[in-house]
This record gives structure tokens, C-alpha cells and sequence, in this order.
């Protein structure tokens, strides 16, 4: 049966609501990281374990969202051709949300232990995670622009190109630091894993403003 095209209009509407309202998630669970990072530079350990808890509480947050988009694109079904590149999306931007749960769950147990970690890595760590949301937040502008065509999300998604590059310039000068340092073995090992997740959050950020793209021109 050939729908509308209204009908078609209609269900993509509803899948980038479905999407942006994940996002959005996602992204108050991001906002949570450097304040995680301030609190690990402090050494404000009850202020850390604090803000852990609610980070875990954003995530369970960001996989509800997540099987209700699922569950929309299941009932939208096959009037909607591209719903895969909606599914892509959204499990792309959830990795985000699992990475700061991961972040935080090894700060704090840093802390836990009391294990030394030097004043210039807590300081660079900050600046790393404040780019890091840059990322995620130039993501979002992506996605807010999205219904207005496959020209102006391109132009918003060369953006989080580029503050992926910053990320990536942060970590590797960071990851050598952390190497460099005079840490406990324990503290370093879990340093380098910190540092990898917020490098791989702003890449699952890119790789979500590719898979954008793809839905701006069927917007």
C-alpha cells in the first residue's frame, strides 16, 4: 500500500523527536563529567560519589530512551525506509552516556584508594572533559538543525569534526603525561582507561554526526 506523503512526513517527524529526546539525555549525562573532573581535582571524595550516583541514575535514563526510540521505529515499521539510520543514531549517542558511567565509576574509585595522582593531570584532565562536551554539545546543534536540510547539518556537523580534533590533540598530550608521571601503577592503569573513554565518547560523537548527515538527506 503506497501512504501519503504527509504519512511519510509524519513518521520522521516522530523518529527525530524520538532521537533528539535521547540525545538529550545523553547529554545531561555528559554535562556531569567535568563537574566529576572538578570534584576529582578538589579531592572532594562525597561530592564525587555523589555525582556518580546521579550519573548512573542518567544512564538507566538513556537506556529507557533508548528502547522507546526502539520500540517507535519498531511501530513506525517499514513506512519508514530509513529507520535503521535513526537506530544507528541513537546507539551511537547512548555509547556516550556508558563511557561517562565508566569515567566516573574509575575517578571515584581513585579517590577510594587514596592513590596519588598529580596536581597538572587532575588540571589537564579537566581541560580534557570540557572538551569532550564541547563535542557532544556541537552534536546536538547538529541535530537541532537536522529538519532544516542536508546543507546547514553538514555545516554543523564539520564542527564536531573539529572539536573532535581538539579532544584528540588534549589526549594524546594527556595520555603521554599520565605515562610520564610518578604514579601508583594502580592509578595510572585506571587513568589510561579514563582517558580512553573520553576520548572514545567524542569519537562516538563524530561518528554520530556522520550518521546525521545520512538523515539530513532524507529529512
Amino acid at each position: 500500500m503506497v501512504l501519503p506523503a504527509e504519512t511519510e512526513e509524519r513518521v520522521k517527524r516522530r523518529a527525530l523527536a524520538a532521537c533528539q529526546d535521547n540525545l538529550r539525555r545523553v547529554l545531561e549525562v555528559t554535562r556531569k563529567i567535568p563537574q566529576m573532573a572538578e570534584h576529582f581535582a578538589r579531592g572532594d571524595k562525597e561530592a564525587a560519589r555523589q555525582l556518580f550516583s546521579e550519573i548512573k541514575k542518567g544512564e538507566e535514563e538513556v537506556i529507557k530512551a533508548r528502547q522507546l526510540v526502539s520500540k517507535e521505529l519498531a511501530e513506525i515499521g517499514a513506512i519508514l525506509i530509513s529507520r535503521e539510520d535513526f537506530l544507528r543514531f541513537t546507539n551511537l549517542t547512548s555509547e556516550i552516556a556508558d563511557f561517562s558511567e565508566g569515567i566516573a565509576f574509575y575517578l571515584v574509585e581513585i579517590m577510594e584508594h587514596n592513590w596519588n595522582v598529580p596536581a597538572d593531570v587532575r588540571n589537564d584532565l579537566q581541560k580534557l572533559a570540557d572538551s569532550v562536551l564541547d563535542a557532544v554539545l556541537k552534536l546536538r546543534e547538529t541535530m537541532m538543525v537536522l529538519s532544516y536540510g542536508s546543507t546547514k547539518t553538514l555545516e554543523k556537523a564539520k564542527d564536531v569534526e573539529i572539536a573532535e580534533r581538539v579532544v584528540d590533540e588534549h589526549y594524546r598530550a594527556l595520555a603521554i603525561k599520565v605515562l610520564s608521571s610518578k604514579m601508583d601503577l594502580p592509578a595510572l592503569l585506571l587513568m589510561r582507561d579514563v582517558l580512553q573513554l573520553l576520548e572514545n565518547s567524542a569519537d562516538k560523537a563524530e561518528d554520530a554526526a556522520d550518521a546525521a548527515r545520512l538523515l539530513s538527506f532524507i529529512m
